[in-house]
């Protein structure tokens, strides 16, 4: 009697387990497909769509945003839209570095008191303005556009490395710091440039790989922590 009731348990767990997640699936269906053909009007649901293009941002939090905006007075979205319109129409690439600018030479190129002869390699805009908030670097920099990565299909001839090599061709540029991301594809990509500035003479670095300021040494993980003994600096009594 007792093992028969417990099947029975058993059973009845297994129905609602199995009804439970046919329901899960259900609602997962319904919400990959979103509010589509539910919009009263075309115009919100073509906005919808534009806005959900956008990198992070899914179908509930672009009709949020959407709503936003509609909520607000008129100037203020021709305002957003232009300047987007603007961004898009009048942006220009700084000749020497690649930077973002509004001008055909970035405002760091073209000041006279940054150090022309060491020159920051980063791999994209926002390096450049993380380096910048440090106030540490006053050289000039130049932006790759990226990394080498044969799995998302990027080569050297897909990045901005020839330029590079022309720049110290040309002289006046003494260092190169590589300050590219602490991956395989960083790793690479500062190899290859190491190969093709080698012959040059110019002196290369990379920025300094170790311990954050503020973390625990035990939640370092191997490479870190190995790196940070490896390149270990005296101690001068200056924290």
């Amino acid at each position: 009697m007792k093992e028969a009731r417990f099947k029975n348990i058993l059973q009845t767990a297994c129905t609602v387990c199995f009804a439970f997640a046919r329901f899960a699936l259900s609602l997962r269906v319904l919400e990959n497909k979103g509010m589509d053909g539910q919009y009263p009007s075309v115009l919100l649901e073509k906005a919808v769509s534009e806005f959900a293009k956008l990198p992070g941002i899914g179908r509930k939090t672009a009709m949020r945003l959407v709503l936003y905006l509609l909520r607000q007075d008129t100037s203020m979205v021709e305002a957003f839209a232009g300047a987007l319109v603007t961004l898009k129409r009048e942006v220009k690439y700084c000749k020497v570095c690649h930077n973002i600018s509004d001008t055909e030479t970035c405002r760091i190129c073209a000041n006279p008191a940054r150090d022309a002869s060491v020159v920051c390699v980063v791999e994209n805009i926002r390096d450049v303005m993380a380096v910048e908030a440090t106030q540490q670097f006053h050289g000039l920099y130049h932006v790759l556009g990226g990394v080498i990565s044969p799995m998302d299909g990027i080569g050297p001839g897909d990045l901005q490395i020839e330029s590079l090599v022309q720049r110290v061709e040309a002289g006046g540029i003494s260092e190169v710091i590589l300050a590219l991301s602490t991956t395989m594809e960083g790793d690479t990509t500062n190899f290859y440039i190491y190969r093709k500035l080698e012959k040059t003479g110019v002196k290369l670095s990379v920025i300094a790989r170790g311990i954050s300021v503020g973390d625990e040494l035990e939640y370092a993980d191997e490479v870190t922590l190995g790196r940070s003994i490896v390149n270990r600096t005296p101690f001068n009594g200056v924290l």
